[in-house]
């Protein structure tokens, strides 16, 4: 096991400013998980909202990359990753606090919550596609996959306290106070991303005229729909999404109306679910090692999704341990699924296409989600919410289908185009 930090390219002090976002990254994730159960649970339990209402929650979070997906990476192209990150992670701030203030006085509606997750979802968009441009610049390239799976672990480790800090904070303040921690939590990203290193290659990559935001948007498309690896990647985790989606928005109502279960025990069962992703970060690197990524990413949704089958049958007592078996270990597979994928994809696209080619895969990727919250809330509405998640979990077997008859299963490594010589492509499909 390697003892060393990342070594960051250029003139930059080793490891510093991975250390520095890897610490922002972290505590962001932390006050986002908190805020994916106290969200709910207030929509829940203070607004008495209905699993469809609760599905327009999650739908407005997700329904930006639909708006602004594409054209964001084209943009991030041409701007300061860093730069970016921080504006988003202030304007994530301000929409998050706004919605405990207005509990507190007694004036919060549905529709400021709709505004709030939009406006979080809209800054998401941002973030993520400059998060994407900005991780290589900070990280040598053989060390990628080592620093995406401590992103990914500090992630999950985030969806083990974030849950159970949630639930905690509703049961003794309420659901809204949860949201004051991931408020403090998008400033302390900032100031993380403020003290780090101009990374040495970003003022290269803003360098010369810029093309037409059309352009770029076509040329990002054509590069990922030309690329039989990056396409199959992309239906896969579309389809993951669409899947994962409905789930979360039928879990909080499943546990609290038809299982019974106070706020508090619902954090707490959220969080344990959480610890696949632990597990996952962990297991990608000496997985991959030992088995080859193309392995890797074949097998890992294929062999996990079924445990998925559990959480249809949790109950109170014994039979919550089902929803612990079922909610972990599907996480574990796509986490590791992701850690595999994101490397790849970063080593694989030319550096200076990565914002508009990650934005157009998130696009495809993300786009299908307000889909999958719509789709979940209205099933829980008509058929319940037990019988919503055993449809949705019997779908969520389909990528790790299409997974298992893709190209990867004549494949143990993915074959990478090396970035310093890669270039755009001029045209053609």
């Amino acid at each position: 096991m390697e003892s060393h930090e990342p070594r960051a390219p250029g003139g930059t002090p080793p490891g510093r400013g991975f250390r520095l976002l890897w610490a922002g990254e972290t505590t962001s994730k932390v006050g986002t998980a908190v805020t994916s159960v106290a969200l709910p649970l207030l929509a829940t339990l203070t607004l008495r909202s209905s699993a469809f209402q609760i599905g327009l929650i999650a739908a407005a979070q997700w329904l930006p990359w639909l708006l602004v997906g594409l054209p964001a990476g084209a943009w991030v192209d041409r701007w300061d990753p860093r730069r970016v990150m921080l504006w988003c992670d202030l304007l994530s701030a301000l929409a998050v606090v706004g919605v405990p203030v207005a509990a507190a006085a007694g004036v919060l509606t549905f529709g400021q919550v709709l505004v709030a997750a939009f406006v979080l979802g809209l800054a998401g968009v941002f973030f993520s596609t400059a998060y994407q441009v900005y991780l290589p610049l900070v990280v040598a390239e053989d060390r990628l996959v080592g620093a995406n799976a401590r992103l990914q672990g500090s992630e999950s480790g985030a969806q083990i306290a974030g849950p159970s800090l949630g639930g905690l904070l509703t049961q003794v303040f309420g659901a809204a106070a949860g949201l004051l921690v991931d408020a403090v939590s998008f400033a302390v990203s900032a100031a993380c991303l403020l003290a780090s290193p101009a990374p040495a290659g970003a003022a290269r990559l803003r360098g010369g005229r810029p093309e037409p935001v059309r352009r770029a948007v076509r040329e990002g498309l054509r590069f990922v729909l030309g690329d039989r690896l990056l396409r199959r990647f992309t239906l896969v985790a579309a389809l993951t999404n669409l899947t994962a989606t409905a789930t979360e928005t039928l879990l909080v109502i499943f546990l609290v109306r038809t299982v019974h279960l106070p706020a508090g025990t619902v954090g707490v069962l959220m969080a344990v679910g959480g610890t696949g992703g632990v597990l996952g970060a962990l297991a990608a690197v000496p997985l991959a090692g030992r088995l080859g990524e193309a392995r890797v990413a074949r097998l890992s949704l294929a062999a996990t999704a079924p445990f998925g089958l559990l959480v249809p049958l949790t109950a109170r007592g014994p039979a919550l341990a089902l929803f612990v078996v079922g909610a972990a270990v599907p996480v574990a597979g796509m986490i590791v699924y992701n850690v595999v994928v994101s490397s790849f994809r970063q080593q694989h696209v030319p550096r200076g296409m990565l914002g508009r080619i990650s934005a157009t895969m998130r696009f495809l990727m993300f786009g299908v989600i307000p889909l999958g919250a719509l789709a979940g809330g209205s099933l829980g509405s008509l058929i319940g919410p037990r019988a919503a998640l055993w449809w949705v979990a019997g779908a969520a077997l389909l990528p790790g289908v299409l997974l298992t008859l893709s190209p990867l299963r004549r494949m143990s490594r993915l074959t990478l185009l090396p970035v310093a010589t890669a270039s755009a492509p001029s045209g053609g499909a």
